[in-house]
């Protein structure tokens, strides 16, 4: 009984966690929508956070995707055309980058570089007790630390994917036209992506562009104001931010992609 117990305290546990995560992205949207709730700090704050998790991150995004899409798109081309199917080659490719390795991938990176951040900073924050401060000056915290972070992830997460799908693309057809193994003209290599490319992709890639990345992120600002005052706590808020989100990036692509495919 106590192991089941267990596990029904650890389930609930879960269970609460989800609703807690969900809550705070509605309220998000809540505010999101209202042009009152978007003053010149908050817009700031916003920009800040794209340019920090979206543009300072492109660097390293253009150079993964550099490295997928040769290592995929030329050997993809290569082994289709030994087997005689090269037109599988643009739905092939759709499939493997743009469904599942370019939002996967993207959303680790982000995750691993800006939502150890965020939890950081807010944890800090906690800490030092200056959530305490702005609430005691009438700032609300939802709307001045968290909205921002979690549109401005939300936002990145977004426009990194389809950099790091373009990269893809891009660097591969170059690679495989260099060494003769992808179509020479660069028209139909485009024509045969656009062809594979369906309403079920765009929403699929939405769903796993957007979904993690506002869940991601909410999970580190929650994690991050959860500390209780502790300096101690702020690498473990940090950690335990990590690991959620990630582990939630992957449920998320799963459970969209089992809903597309069914």
């Amino acid at each position: 009984m106590s192991a089941v117990g267990n596990i029904g305290a650890s389930f609930l546990d879960r269970v609460a966690s989800v609703r807690r995560v969900g809550a705070v992205i509605c309220g998000v949207l809540y505010l999101a929508v209202q042009p009152r709730y978007w003053p010149r700090t908050v817009r700031e704050r916003t920009a800040k956070q794209i340019l920090f998790t979206g543009y300072e991150a492109l660097s390293l995004v253009l150079l993964l995707s550099i490295l997928v899409g040769v290592s995929v798109v030329a050997q993809t081309h290569l082994w289709l055309s030994r087997f005689g199917q090269s037109d599988m080659l643009g739905p092939l490719l759709v499939a493997i980058l743009v469904r599942e390795v370019g939002p996967l991938l993207v959303n680790f990176i982000v995750v691993g570089r800006s939502g150890t951040a965020v939890a950081t900073e807010l944890a800090t924050m906690r800490v030092h007790r200056e959530i305490d401060v702005l609430d005691a000056q009438g700032v609300d915290p939802m709307v001045y630390m968290v909205m921002p972070r979690v549109l401005g992830m939300m936002f990145s997460v977004f426009g990194l994917t389809m950099m790091f799908i373009v990269g893809s693309f891009a660097s591969g057809y170059v690679f495989g036209f260099i060494f003769n193994v992808t179509p020479g003209d660069p028209a139909l290599f485009a024509a045969s992506l656009l062809r594979a490319v369906t309403p079920g992709t765009v929403v699929c890639l939405l769903a796993k562009t957007v979904l993690p990345g506002m869940v991601s992120a909410t999970i580190c600002c929650i994690e991050g104001l959860g500390v209780q005052g502790a300096l101690t706590e702020v690498p473990q808020a940090a950690t335990r931010a990590v690991v959620r989100s990630l582990s939630s990036a992957i449920l998320i692509s799963a459970i969209v992609t089992i809903l597309t495919y069914v």
